[in-house]
């Protein structure tokens, strides 16, 4: 995994021969895609598209297929190719053909593993909000489609983690890690997790300000039913509730002595004039208390994030009437492990640059 401005990229193999692609490392969706031969309308990335005409294991799927059926498509004959259209939250689309293809993975013995069949869409036409260093999506989320939901029930554990690296280090990467060498271990807090629909749900309780207060954090939040907040790889900042968000701005903001200043994108409601090291290390700590007694703390550098030249802001913007997020830039330097029998995420401070 790498760092990009916005999101973490993973390498993937795909196809016979394997071809190389980074795709978006992203918790919170399932499909995975890439950008495909001939793709006249897709966005501009910088590495080539994957040709599915030259690997020997690219197969499309009929419309009838049960994966086929997994995805937002429109209506189609059952003979014919699964085509579909698919959105996400920050209004980027994607559509394509959904196939089947070979993933080649790195192995802890030694040789490289191959996953036959595993649903992947192949994209004509993408838009968004995509850096052009990405080709391609690699949903970890629990839907039927996911790389998580295909691969790991054939692993030693249904488990996997991944140590995000601090978006400001370019030079570095790290790894996800599928089965039971990713367990998270050491000084580690866990928290109980639950699944809806493609996500990993967890339940905040508060949020601790250092030498401030605390925020209590409503226990339940929209479109969701076994609790509060989503955990997503695929988003960079946090969204809370509107009440929580205001709350936590008045707390940091009690503890902060430095120059107001605005967010030109107006996302995130509070910014501050930072002019070098010194001044980074007036901003606070700042802890997110999940159930289980499972505090995390963040350091500054975690939940804060330049804007613009000398701005930095609160990494956090009102999550309206979608679910409240826990995002990338919090979970840097981060061992995030997902147990998917028990169901739980593990959580455990670490220099991703050396994981």
């Amino acid at each position: 995994m790498v760092p990009d401005s916005f999101e973490y990229l993973m390498e993937l193999r795909v196809g016979t021969p394997p071809f190389y692609i980074l795709a978006i490392a992203d918790t919170g969706s399932d499909l995975i895609w890439a950008n495909c031969v001939p793709c006249t309308k897709c966005y501009k990335q910088t590495a080539p598209y994957f040709d599915p005409r030259k690997s020997s294991s690219y197969r499309t799927l009929p419309c009838n297929s049960n994966l086929c059926k997994a995805l937002p498509h429109g209506p189609c004959a059952d003979v014919s190719t699964c085509e579909y259209h698919y959105g996400y939250q920050d209004g980027s689309k994607i559509d394509g053909v959904l196939a089947t293809e070979d993933l080649t993975f790195y192995s802890s013995a030694g040789s490289p593993l191959v996953f036959s069949n595993i649903a992947f869409g192949c994209n004509y036409q993408s838009s968004g909000s995509f850096s052009s260093r990405t080709a391609g999506l690699a949903g970890l989320g629990v839907g039927t489609v996911s790389l998580v939901s295909q691969i790991v029930p054939s692993l030693d554990k249904s488990y996997f983690s991944y140590c995000l690296v601090p978006k400001s280090d370019t030079q570095s990467s790290s790894k996800v890690i599928f089965g039971s060498t990713g367990v998270v271990a050491g000084s580690k807090v866990t928290t109980p997790m639950a699944v809806e629909h493609t996500h990993f749900v967890l339940r905040l309780e508060e949020i601790i300000v250092d030498g401030a207060g605390s925020v209590p954090v409503p226990p339940s939040a929209p479109g969701l039913t076994t609790g509060n907040i989503i955990i997503d790889s695929g988003t960079t900042i946090n969204y809370l509730p509107a009440g929580v968000l205001s709350s936590l701005v008045q707390e940091v903001s009690r503890v902060v002595s430095l120059p107001k200043a605005a967010d030109w994108r107006r996302i995130m409601p509070l910014c501050f004039k930072v002019t070098g090291e010194p001044d980074w290390q007036k901003l606070p700590f700042i802890t997110f208390k999940f159930a289980g007694e499972a505090s995390v703390r963040l350091s500054p550098t975690s939940m804060f994030m330049e804007e613009a030249s000398q701005v930095v802001c609160l990494a956090v913007a009102a999550s309206g009437s979608g679910p409240p997020i826990f995002g990338n830039v919090a979970q840097q330097n981060l061992h995030v492990g997902y147990d998917l029998d028990i169901p739980a995420v593990s959580f455990a401070s670490a220099d991703c640059t050396k994981f």
